[in-house]
């Protein structure tokens, strides 16, 4: 099914809502002092607002609503949703609502990380349980193993769980969560069109809308940061599009997709972890291991390691979209590889 008119729609009213909203919800924050202050890790030197989640929430939300109410979810014979695909779409939708909670009273009032991951494992449980569910892997030397029900529920929550935490801990400097994210959703728009997931397309394109017009606002220098209800929400809501829009056939391929697509952040998250677990500490121990905490003591600019990344987030996908078999995937490559080679070459040009 080719791009529609509802996709298009999606992405413009998610985008329009952020932009009308953010400043909202800034001027909301500062009057009651909802604020991230300076400190030993933060890269600003004044007080930020960090609830523009929110606006992307609403921007999200609006736009699916809309799309709903229009008769926009339809499969790609044209016709209303399965029972089952309906149950799965809608356990993304309210999936991110829960995820934009957590997040949100994490924000307001602060949660201990053990019982963030708790109720994250819950909301994820319930997801699995209405569809939002990884039935197989890709094993070395073995191919596609189908999974038992057990296997299923845990794999598919450490996927969705770690994808919103991982979001969250790139969340590090002006517009990189955004901007990754924004890449991240555009590159699942295509990829589940090509794959005959309309209905997932449509989350992705609204999540794109307000994840791109959000950085009007968040790009360096920063207005307003997302904090961690915003970031909650778009890593699950982007793992849970990378369940049912690209891992619904039965393929090598299929299966690798969302992790190539979402490579950065979970080969971010996942160096971090190792790093600290090597050092005796615990994961869950705030420190500056992160990507962009060693391009910035490497003496890049903020911007020039955002921009950086987001190339590198759009050579690792492009990859994704190569191998789903996408006739513009390949020069698509040959593209980004040219810009990761150009910022490449900036960087070492720099150190110089």
């Amino acid at each position: 099914m080719a791009f529609s008119f509802y996709h298009l729609l999606a992405f413009v009213i998610s985008a329009i809502v952020v932009l009308i909203l953010t400043p909202i919800v800034k001027k909301a924050g500062l009057a009651s002092g909802r604020v991230d202050l300076p400190g030993d890790r933060k890269v600003h030197s004044q007080p930020m607002v960090r609830l523009g989640g929110v606006s992307i929430f609403f921007g999200v939300l609006i736009a699916l609503l809309i799309i709903w109410a229009s008769g926009g979810f339809i499969g790609t014979d044209g016709l209303p949703l399965k029972p089952e695909a309906e149950y799965a779409v809608w356990g993304v939708t309210v999936g991110g609502l829960a995820f934009f909670l957590i997040g949100l009273i994490d924000d307001l009032f602060g949660l201990s990380a053990i019982s963030r991951l708790i109720v994250q494992a819950m909301v994820a449980a319930v997801a699995w349980k209405v569809g939002v569910a990884i039935n197989f892997l890709t094993l070395p030397m073995i191919g596609i193993t189908v999974l038992p029900d057990w296997l299923s529920l845990l794999v598919t929550i450490v996927w969705l769980v770690g994808m919103a935490n991982a979001i969250n801990w790139i969340d590090g400097l002006d517009g990189l969560a955004a901007g990754v994210s924004g890449i991240a959703a555009v590159l699942m728009l295509v990829v589940s069109l090509y794959m005959g997931q309309p209905a997932a397309a449509l989350i992705a394109a609204a999540l794109a809308g307000g994840a791109i017009a959000f950085l009007k606002y968040n790009f360096n220098p920063a207005q307003i940061f997302m904090g961690d209800g915003g970031a909650y929400f778009i890593g699950f809501t982007l793992a849970g599009v990378g369940v049912i829009g690209l891992v619904k056939s039965v393929t090598t391929v299929a299966v690798l997709l969302p992790s190539l697509i979402l490579a950065v952040p979970i080969l971010d998250m996942s160096t971090v972890i190792l790093l600290r677990l090597r050092r005796g500490l615990s994961p869950f121990v705030a420190d500056k291991r992160h990507l962009h905490h060693r391009l910035l003591n490497a003496g890049f600019s903020h911007r020039f390691t955002v921009l950086f990344i987001y190339a590198l987030a759009l050579w690792v996908g492009s990859l994704a979209v190569a191998f789903s078999g996408l006739r513009a995937g390949v020069p698509f490559v040959f593209a980004s590889t040219a810009l990761l080679s150009y910022t490449g070459w900036r960087a070492l040009h720099h150190a110089r």
